[in-house]
């Protein structure tokens, strides 16, 4: 029993399996978080999360926009089937080497504004993606995306908040050209699902506050129109 057991016994049992573990390098995205600005890496995960609690009980699921990897284990580990896709080589090839142990997960080189993928989805998530599109690119955006999308699935869309760019650097500012508020991101919602709800986030929080006070924006659409 575990009371007969030394304390150097019982770390023995309770850590040596983690020792075993082979270890696996971080992506460039989450990298660059680690050595220079660690909190957002929680951030970031906090977002995977809220995600993978909307979407749990869905077999079949797409990453549009995967970014290196760091958050899709998460989506993966309740469903049985994950498609990440991004616009970048480095990423994809990286992505696909360092987590080729989960066997549930694929990566795939797919512009979503040109192309989707041969299989429909029971949901589609995208976090941190529609901000950086050209105003152009929304429509086709949004319309493969639903195109992947079975006729009762989710789609959410996560994306800073327009009412906090004031805060952002300067890099961010810079990259983010598309950023909605509440009102624009359930008016995108709108004209694709039937059904629309928004969340707001701040730090690793997601509540039903005031949204020009969120920094952070979840659009959540159920029932393709």
């Amino acid at each position: 029993m575990a009371k007969d057991l030394s304390q150097k016994e019982a770390f023995a049992i309770a850590s040596s399996y983690q020792f075993d573990t082979e270890s696996i390098q971080l992506g460039p995205w989450t990298s660059y978080s680690l050595l220079n600005d660690p909190k957002h890496m929680c951030f970031v995960l906090a977002r995977y999360k809220f995600c993978a609690k909307m979407l749990q009980g869905k077999k079949n699921i797409l990453e549009i926009g995967c970014g290196d990897g760091f958050g899709i284990p998460i989506i993966a580990q309740d469903a049985e089937y994950v498609l990440g896709i991004d616009v970048d080589d480095r990423l994809i090839d990286g992505n696909s080497g360092r987590l080729e142990k989960i066997k549930n997960i694929e990566f795939k080189k797919i512009d979503i504004c040109q192309a989707v993928p041969e299989r429909k989805f029971d949901a589609v998530f995208s976090i941190d993606v529609i901000e950086h599109l050209d105003a152009p690119l929304e429509k086709p955006f949004m319309d493969n995306t639903c195109q992947c999308l079975k006729d009762d699935g989710i789609c959410i869309i996560g994306s800073p908040n327009k009412t906090s760019e004031k805060y952002a650097t300067e890099r961010s500012r810079i990259q983010h050209i598309n950023l909605k508020t509440a009102e624009t991101l359930r008016e995108l919602l709108n004209k694709y699902f039937v059904n629309s709800f928004i969340f707001s986030m701040n730090d690793e929080v997601i509540h039903t506050g005031y949204y020009p006070m969120a920094h952070y924006l979840f659009g959540i659409g159920v029932g393709k129109k």
